[in-house]
């Protein structure tokens, strides 16, 4: 039986709020997109709100908008940005700690700036925890218009359930870059993720995929017990967790 949905706000609350005690003045943080991550952006702002002891980037212009309206300063993205902390949800999260993300709409911006974080840390509630990907949710990607009924009918010759993402309007979604999102159902629950990302990206007019392997370094998972647990990917992984922006 499906948890009731106050239950899930709880665990993602409390998910949030030990996730945000990383956070040291001074830092610079990525806010991430989504219900999720508007948790720890309500937690972050309880704990420097107006005092600008952090210095936030925003994944999205939702994510902006609710940082600036709790009084958390936020900036644009920097030549040479890095930063130290991405706070954010997940739409699954496997042992290893891949996820698949952009139930928002927001995979392009979000994978860009985990990519320039040291440590990228993830809040969910249990639900969201599975064995392998694709089990519980479409694997978005975020394409190029023009292209995207080559990339729908060739992703569906390969026995991908594909949908075309509705806008609120109706029309297709567009991403605040003014792309697509196509909405995967691969025809088994994804064994390899590193693969199949880079099957998709080798796609012409893919832009982005929602797979997010090797980019998590900390997972904050809700419990119906009213606890949090803190996952950390096996030694083995976490040696290829190393950010790009930080090899300079």
């Amino acid at each position: 039986m499906a948890a009731p949905p106050d239950r899930i706000a709880m665990e993602k609350d409390r998910a949030a709020r030990v996730a945000v005690r990383r956070v040291r003045p001074g830092m610079r943080v990525v806010l991430g997109s989504g219900t999720t991550a508007a948790y720890a952006i309500r937690a972050l702002a309880e704990r420097f709100g107006e005092s600008r002891g952090v210095e936030t980037v925003a994944s999205s212009a939702a994510s902006e908008a609710l940082a600036r309206e709790l009084g958390l300063p936020v900036r644009p993205l920097g030549p040479g940005d890095a930063f130290d902390l991405m706070l954010d949800g997940a739409d699954e999260v496997t042992p290893a700690l891949d996820l698949t993300k952009g139930g928002g709409g927001a995979l392009f911006r979000e994978k860009f700036l985990a990519r320039l974080t040291r440590e990228v840390v993830i809040l969910v509630d249990h639900t969201k925890l599975v064995d392998r990907l694709g089990s519980r949710t479409a694997i978005p990607i975020e394409v190029v218009p023009f292209a995207r009924p080559v990339i729908a009918e060739r992703l569906t010759r390969d026995r991908f359930g594909v949908r075309v993402r509705p806008g609120p309007d109706g029309r297709p979604f567009r991403t605040e870059n003014d792309h697509e999102i196509l909405d995967l159902s691969p025809p088994a629950p994804v064994d390899d993720p590193a693969a199949l990302e880079a099957t998709l990206r080798a796609e012409p007019g893919v832009v982005e995929t929602g797979l997010f392997v090797g980019l998590a370094h900390r997972v904050y998972v809700g419990r119906p017990d009213d606890e949090v647990e803190e996952l950390v990917p096996a030694p083995s992984i976490a040696a290829r967790r190393a950010p790009t922006a930080w090899r300079r």
